[in-house]
């Protein structure tokens, strides 16, 4: 376990990083005794300092959704990070290259929810009745960690390599689509480069609100009415670059579209 002053230490470095758009040193090459509790520690340090400057929380990321991401990781369960207001784009958005580092896109649906939501023994039913309604969304990922030898405890300090996200406009309540079959098709400059659809996200996209319930519930939390949750990505991350046009097509969920300027 880390000491408290490591982990203020580190999550200072992160912010350091993230106000310069830079990068710092692995956090395992330095403290390779750190562990999952530590990373969501720092995470949770560099949260409040960004809440104490002025940031307003307005959702949650979920990362690391798919048996893939999850063996490539060595994790066996989802991870997330918190979103800021800042960090919301709308489809048709340019986005500063600049502000980010390491800039890949991830195709995801997001749920904004009508009621809280509290484990610990939170169903996937629940999370569907809280849940106003399901929206497109790109998640731009943002890492400010050597990604070279880069584990868990690297990814989840770092915000769970949360960036930003651009949100489509149709909006469809969970009993007006079947969720699961939402598609992406994800193109960059007119190429198709993933494809995907959105029960590749733990069976059903919505299921990750629920773990993240009952994984708040730990600690004594819940999910709030009005928040943002971004479920995970049903397609691989796309690496993007300052003019790349990016247009992704969920079909009966409409299209999202963004330049990298």
């Amino acid at each position: 376990m880390l000491t408290e002053q490591q982990i203020d230490q580190i999550a200072a470095e992160l912010a350091e990083a993230d106000r310069t758009h830079s990068m710092i040193p692995r956090i395992t090459a330095r403290f390779p005794d750190a562990t999952v509790a530590d990373s969501y520690a720092i995470q949770g340090r560099w949260r409040d300092t960004q809440i104490a400057a002025g940031r307003t929380l307005v959702g949650r990321k979920i990362g690391l959704t798919s048996k893939a991401m999850q063996q490539a990781t060595g994790i066996t369960e989802p991870d997330y990070g918190v979103m800021f207001d800042d960090t919301v784009y709308r489809s048709g958005d340019d986005i500063p290259v600049e502000h980010f580092s390491n800039v890949r896109i991830e195709v995801e649906l997001a749920f904004v929810l009508k009621q809280p939501l509290e484990g610990p023994d939170c169903t996937l039913e629940d999370a569907l009745a809280a849940i106003d309604y399901a929206v497109p969304a790109l998640e731009v990922l943002n890492s400010h960690i050597d990604l070279e030898g880069r584990t868990i405890v690297d990814t989840i300090s770092d915000n769970a390599a949360y960036g930003a996200m651009v949100l489509g406009d149709v909006h469809k309540r969970p009993d007006e689509i079947d969720l699961r079959w939402v598609p992406g098709v994800l193109s960059r400059n007119g190429d198709i480069e993933e494809t995907g659809v959105a029960a590749g996200v733990l069976g059903h996209p919505a299921t990750g609100v629920a773990w993240l319930a009952n994984k708040f519930a730990q600690h004594g939390a819940r999910l709030e009415a009005g928040e943002i949750i971004l479920a995970g990505s049903f397609t691989r991350p796309m690496w993007v670059s300052r003019g790349d046009s990016v247009l992704c097509d969920y079909g009966p969920m409409g299209t999202i579209e963004c330049r990298f300027v």
